[in-house]
C-alpha cells in the first residue's frame, strides 16, 4: 500500500478509535498547550516579552506578547502550527527508542513550565494541575498501563496536529480576517491567509509522516523473531 495512503488511514483510523475513549476531547488540550508554549519559546528567542498564556475549554488558546519588530512577529505567528508538528514527531521518536517514561516526563516538565511561566486563567491553570497529576500517577503505575497512556497522548497530539492547520485552512477560505495566526501572518506580509494555511497544513502532514514512520518502525521490529546465541562448551 503506498505509505501516504497508508498515514492518511491511519490518521483517521487512530481520530475514530480515540474519540471512543472515555475523556479523550480533555486530553487533546496537550496540543494547544504545546502550540501556545511554541509562540511564548519564540517570543523570547526574538526579545520579546511573554505576559500570559490563556487555555480554553474549546481547545483554542491564546498567547498575549510584546514584540517590536515585524520580523519577530513573523517569527511567532509561525511558531505555534510548526511547534505541536515537530512535538508530535518527538513523541514517537521517543516511542520508537522505547523511551515512553522520558517522553511522559518532558510533557510532564512543559506543563510544569507553562503553569509556573506562562498560564494564567483559571481553566487553563487547573488543567494543567490535573494533567501533572495524571502525568506522575502513569508514571508510578508504569508498564503496559503506562506505555498505553503515552501512546495515546502520542496520537491524540498527531491527530490535532493536522486537524488544526486543516481547520485553519477551511477558516481562512471562508473568513480570512478570522484564520488566527494565518490572518495575522497574512497582515504582516501581504501573502493570503489561506497561503500560510496551507504551509502550516503541508508541514504537518509531512511531520505526520515521520511520525507514523517512526511508529511503524517499532512496531516492525517488535515483531522480528528474536534470536538467541548459546554457548557451548
Amino acid at each position: 500500500m503506498n505509505k501516504w495512503l497508508k498515514a492518511l488511514l491511519y490518521l483517521l483510523g487512530a481520530a475514530f478509535l480515540t474519540r471512543l475513549i472515555p475523556f479523550s476531547s480533555w486530553f487533546r488540550m496537550l496540543d494547544t498547550m504545546i502550540h501556545e508554549f511554541g509562540h511564548a519559546i519564540a517570543t523570547l528567542l526574538v526579545s520579546g516579552r511573554v505576559l500570559r498564556i490563556e487555555l480554553y475549554p474549546d481547545h483554542s488558546g491564546v498567547t498575549y506578547s510584546v514584540i517590536t519588530s515585524g520580523w519577530s512577529q513573523l517569527i511567532v505567528s509561525l511558531a505555534g502550527y510548526i511547534t505541536a508538528s515537530l512535538f508530535a514527531v518527538a513523541l514517537f521518536y521517543s516511542y520508537s527508542r522505547q523511551k515512553q517514561g522520558q517522553g511522559l516526563m518532558i510533557i510532564t516538565a512543559l506543563a510544569l513550565v507553562s503553569g509556573l511561566l506562562f498560564v494564567r486563567n483559571g481553566y487553563g491553570l487547573i488543567w494543567l494541575l490535573i494533567f501533572i497529576a495524571l502525568n506522575l500517577l502513569f508514571l508510578v503505575i508504569g508498564g503496559r498501563i503506562r506505555s498505553f497512556y503515552y501512546l495515546l497522548l502520542a496520537f491524540l497530539c498527531l491527530e490535532e496536529s493536522v486537524m488544526a492547520p486543516l481547520t485553519l485552512l477551511l477558516l481562512a477560505i471562508s473568513r480570512p480576517g478570522s484564520a488566527g495566526d494565518a490572518a495575522n501572518l497574512a497582515a504582516l506580509t501581504g501573502v493570503p491567509a489561506m497561503v500560510w494555511a496551507l504551509l502550516f497544513l503541508v508541514v504537518a502532514v509531512l511531520c505526520a509522516r515521520a511520525a507514523l514512520n517512526l511508529y511503524w518502525n517499532r512496531k516492525a521490529a517488535n515483531k522480528a523473531p528474536q534470536t538467541s546465541f548459546s554457548p557451548y562448551k
